[in-house]
C-alpha cells in the first residue's frame, strides 16, 4: 500500500503545523503551472498525489485509518523483533548523514513494531532532540526508554539534555540530580542549570565532573 508520508517525504509522527508547512513548499515547488509539455503533464499527476496525501493525513480519523491499513499487511506471521532490527538499522544509517526526517520515521516505526524495546525509544528520542520542533517528542520517547530501563544513565542523561532544551529546569533538574547519584555527570547540563537556578557550590561540580567528561559511544559514535 502507497504510504502517504513517503508521498510528502515526512516521518509517520509528523505535526499538523509540519503538514501543512510542507504541503505549502511542495505546492510551491511542485505546481502544474511552473512546467510545461510533458513536464506538465507529470506535475499535475504529482500534485494530485500530493494533494490527496494532505487531505488524507490532516484529518485525524483519515490518519488513523491509514496509519492502520498500512500496519495490517505486516501484522500476520511478522517477526517484530526483526521488523524493529530493520527499522533501527535504517534509523541508524539515516541519522549518521544527519537525515533526521527518515531516522525519525524508522525509529517510530521501530517502536511500534517492538514497543518493549527500550533501544528504539532511546534512539527516537535521540532523534527528535536534534530538531527543536520535535522536543515534546523527545520527552515521550526518552520517558517510554526510561520506563522500559530505568535509571540507566546514558538515558536519564539525555532526558537531562532534553528538558533543559524545553526549558522544563525541574524536570532537567531531577534527571541531572539522579545521574549524578548514578556516578555520571555532564557539564552542558550542568551549565545551563546554573545559568538558570542556583548553582552548586564549585567544589561540589568539580568533584562530581571530574574524569566524566568524555563522551560515552554507542550506535552513532558519540551519542551528544
Amino acid at each position: 500500500m502507497k504510504s502517504f508520508y513517503e508521498v510528502l517525504q515526512l516521518p509517520s509522527n509528523v505535526t499538523t503545523d509540519d503538514l501543512q508547512a510542507r504541503f505549502r513548499e511542495l505546492a510551491r515547488d511542485e505546481h502544474p503551472d511552473r512546467f510545461s509539455g510533458e513536464a506538465k503533464k507529470r506535475a499535475e499527476l504529482r500534485f494530485q498525489e500530493i494533494t490527496e496525501a494532505f487531505n488524507v493525513l490532516r484529518d485525524p480519523k483519515r490518519r488513523r485509518e491509514h496509519d492502520q491499513d498500512l500496519e495490517r499487511p505486516t501484522r500476520q506471521g511478522r517477526d517484530p523483533a526483526q521488523e524493529a532490527r530493520v527499522f533501527l538499522a535504517r534509523g541508524i544509517k539515516a541519522f549518521k548523514v544527519n537525515n533526521f526526517i527518515e531516522a525519525a520515521d524508522n525509529f517510530d516505526r521501530a517502536t511500534k513494531a517492538e514497543p518493549s524495546n527500550h533501544q528504539t525509544w532511546h534512539h527516537l528520542a535521540l532523534t527528535c532532540y536534534q530538531e527543536e520542533r520535535w522536543t515534546e517528542k523527545a520527552q515521550e520517547a526518552i520517558e517510554r526508554a526510561l520506563e522500559l530501563r530505568a535509571n540507566h544513565p546514558p538515558y536519564v542523561k539525555l532526558a537531562a539534555r532534553i528538558y533543559v532544551k524545553a526549558k522544563m529546569t525541574a524536570k532537567a533538574k531531577e534527571y541531572y540530580n539522579l545521574l549524578i547519584r548514578l556516578g555520571g555527570s555532564d557539564a552542558t547540563v550542568r551549565k545551563a542549570l546554573e545559568a538558570g537556578g542556583p548553582a552548586r557550590s564549585r567544589a561540589s561540580a568539580a568533584a562530581t565532573d571530574k574524569g566524566q567528561e568524555k563522551e560515552k559511544s554507542g550506535l552513532f559514535g558519540k551519542l551528544f
